[in-house]
């Protein structure tokens, strides 16, 4: 396996529209993001888009590579089943893509998938009543959230239907015993889906682990919050916060755009 350090000049912006360059990029700092937040999981999650265009192909991780090692180049250009349709040294890992392909295959508006087994989510997924009211970050999460049931390492092409029924039109799925999930129109929109649904987990950890009585938003609050959302956030659109995250990704190593 080619690792980072080899990296080769893979001229791939010169061999990819500049729409998929575009998405390459976007792409590869959301892996950066992802590293810099401290959700990533070594190799074990991924986060696909896909590419600009087509119905059928999608950008995805090289399968072995840290988070904060993808690059735009190093990204590999898949079909629905994981083969490979444009020429790389990388190999993606098929199974890891099962979540994934069924999800783009059957939500054309999800043009970006995010999937992380960070500390807080999983901590949560484990929790009978799932994600509790008590945040104003929960109450976003809770205006658009679905749950799946833990059905083992997702390798089951046979677990696609039920995991797609259960997701249905929403943004956020909590995969029980196993970590998040979110769905956006970019990598900016499923990355700032992932922000708001870790920071919601992160702060229930923190207040069931204080020990005292909690308090629980209005459920007639928690049923408002989509519309209040729509006009505070332009509907959780990642545009708002993503050029202030790429310049913070270009202080720190700006080589996730070669």
């Amino acid at each position: 396996m080619t690792t980072p350090a080899e990296h080769p000049s893979l001229n791939v912006r010169n061999r990819v529209s500049p729409e998929e360059w575009a998405m390459r990029v976007n792409l590869a700092a959301a892996y950066r993001l992802v590293a810099h937040f401290g959700w990533d999981d070594l190799v074990f999650t991924h986060i696909s888009a896909r590419v600009p265009g087509s119905e059928h192909h999608f950008l995805i991780n090289p399968y072995g590579w840290l988070f904060d090692e993808i690059t735009a180049s190093s990204l590999v250009k898949v079909d629905l089943d994981g083969r490979k349709v444009m020429d790389s040294p990388y190999d993606i890992n098929p199974a890891g893509f099962t979540i994934h392909s069924a999800i783009h295959a059957a939500r054309a508006d999800a043009h970006c998938v995010m999937h992380t087994h960070s500390l807080n989510g999983v901590a949560v997924s484990a929790q009978k009543h799932g994600l509790l009211p008590i945040s104003q970050q929960a109450t976003l999460v809770l205006a658009s959230l679905a749950y799946h049931d833990y059905e083992g390492i997702a390798l089951r092409d046979d677990e696609k239907p039920r995991l797609v029924a259960d997701l249905g039109d929403k943004t956020f799925l909590m995969l029980r015993n196993h970590g998040l999930l979110t769905v956006g129109a970019t990598p900016a929109d499923a990355f700032l889906a992932m922000y708001v649904f870790e920071a919601a987990c992160m702060i229930q950890i923190r207040a069931l682990s204080g020990g005292g009585e909690l308090i629980a938003v209005d459920p007639q609050i928690v049923a408002g919050v989509r519309q209040a959302a729509a006009m505070v956030t332009r509907g959780l659109g990642g545009q708002l916060a993503w050029p202030g995250l790429l310049r913070r990704l270009d202080r720190i190593d700006p080589s996730y755009k070669t």
